[in-house]
């Protein structure tokens, strides 16, 4: 049966991304300092079909061990204004819903990604995304407050989170305005490496 997962890298001090984001400006100009681990790896750059990366570690396969659980993503729709100009072709290899109220015709790309414009909320998305998931997991693919939002619904089963040896300052938290009451959370996995602590936490409902 499908979970609903998210799979986020973030700073010392709890920062998503920086200040001022945008379509010129993606994740607040901080991806460089939350995501090293990631742009090191080997599988990272695999799946944006483009040579790259130092290391082909144990990193490597939690990318990797993502994307193969993933059957369908929902992301907000400034995360995808900030990917929409520079994402290569067929990046999700999947279908993609994005929350908005621009009413918008599905974009079709080459592959098997496309993209749903969904304009009546999270639990439509959510249920077009298990239609598509065919049995696979939902990635709520961010950003903060679309994955806030899943939270404060109660709709996450799991998540992991990367967390970067950096302090930001400011920027967009990603576990701001939480209902702390809505979930027990259990510790599944801790593992380190060089540049990221991986945390993955089981949540069950109160």
């Amino acid at each position: 049966m499908s979970k609903i997962i998210f799979d986020s890298g973030i700073s010392l001090d709890g920062y998503f991304a920086g200040d001022n984001r945008g379509p010129q400006n993606p994740m607040g100009g901080v991806s460089g300092q939350i995501h090293q681990w990631m742009f090191k790896q080997k599988a990272f750059w695999k799946h944006l079909k483009m040579d790259g990366g130092q290391e082909q570690g144990e990193d490597g396969k939690l990318i990797d061990a993502v994307f193969a659980r993933t059957g369908a993503y929902i992301m907000g729709k400034r995360m995808f204004e900030e990917g929409e100009v520079s994402w290569p072709e067929d990046l999700y290899q999947a279908d993609v819903f994005v929350l908005t109220h621009e009413k918008r015709e599905p974009w079709i790309q080459k592959g098997t990604t496309a993209f749903y414009f969904i304009n009546d909320g999270i639990h439509s998305a959510l249920e077009k995304a298990k239609k598509s998931a065919n049995g696979k997991d939902i990635r709520i693919q961010g950003g903060a407050n679309t994955i806030q939002q899943f939270l404060n619904a109660g709709l996450i089963d799991e998540f992991f989170i990367h967390v970067a040896p950096v302090f930001l300052g400011s920027g967009i938290r990603l576990f701001d305005g939480i209902d702390k009451d809505k979930f027990d959370l259990q510790i599944m996995e801790v593992l380190t490496s060089d540049l990221t602590t991986h945390l993955r936490y089981k949540l069950s409902k109160k």
